[in-house]
């Protein structure tokens, strides 16, 4: 059974840039211990709803809230309880992973060192080398470390598993298990539809900035199923 009360609630989102809707009534929410996959092609408005979650951005109109907070309003407190892991990270050159790492946690401020060095045995990251050294997998492990070895309540990753060879993608997916687990509430936004499939409890579909479809995959299954049915008996009918 889902909480009653969501960790992140958004409707009717909308997001305009001049003249141009980037998105457009967006709705949908996020519950303790359940993991939200958010899909659709590049531009359709993924990563805009991302940012204004995050407080990055300032929504045109209507409402989102994250733990009943104004996220461009009060991130500070927002950020404490949130793991973010974008798919393209930009990161300190010049420094180690494991400096990196260490530096990541601190800003986040609830670091879990054995939970940490687990995960650096897990995904098999040598964090002695340098951020410039590291290949685009490496760095997105480094990110990954980064947010799972820290406590949250609210993960938000962004196709987190860009570069990741499919060893380590297994690795990621049984670590959002445990999540879910524990309760925590995740948002994935991927274009893997095989890993939201193993992962996710319900899906969000966004398109040119709308949600075209929510629900579980399985009532999503059943929707596509009986859209070619219903088209298969119009085509034997004409």
């Amino acid at each position: 059974m889902l909480a009653k009360q969501p960790i992140v609630k958004i409707q009717q989102l909308s997001k305009s840039f001049g003249q141009s809707k980037a998105l457009k009534e967006v709705t949908f929410e996020i519950y303790p211990g359940e993991v939200v996959g958010f899909i659709g092609p590049n531009g359709a408005g993924k990563s805009t709803t991302i940012r204004i979650m995050l407080g990055l951005l300032k929504k045109t109109a209507s409402e989102i809230q994250l733990f009943g907070l104004d996220p461009f309003k009060e991130s500070l407190s927002i950020h404490q309880r949130i793991s973010y892991v974008p798919g393209d990270l930009a990161l300190w050159e010049n420094l180690s992973g494991g400096e990196t790492i260490d530096l990541l946690m601190q800003l986040h401020g609830k670091a879990n060192q054995v939970k940490k060095q687990q995960l650096i045995e897990r995904f098999q990251l040598d964090v002695t080398k340098k951020i410039k050294n590291y290949s685009k997998g490496n760095r997105q492990k480094v990110g990954l470390i980064a947010a799972l070895a820290v406590e949250s309540d609210l993960y938000i990753l962004d196709e987190p598993t860009s570069g990741l060879d499919p060893l380590m993608e297994v690795i990621f997916q049984e670590e959002v298990a445990q999540l879910k687990q524990a309760g925590k509430a995740i948002l994935l936004s991927s274009h893997i539809l095989s890993e939201v499939e193993r992962l996710a409890d319900r899906v969000v579909i966004i398109q040119s900035g709308t949600v075209v479809e929510s629900g579980t995959l399985a009532s999503l299954r059943h929707l596509s199923q009986s859209t070619v049915h219903v088209q298969t008996k119009e085509l034997l009918a004409a």
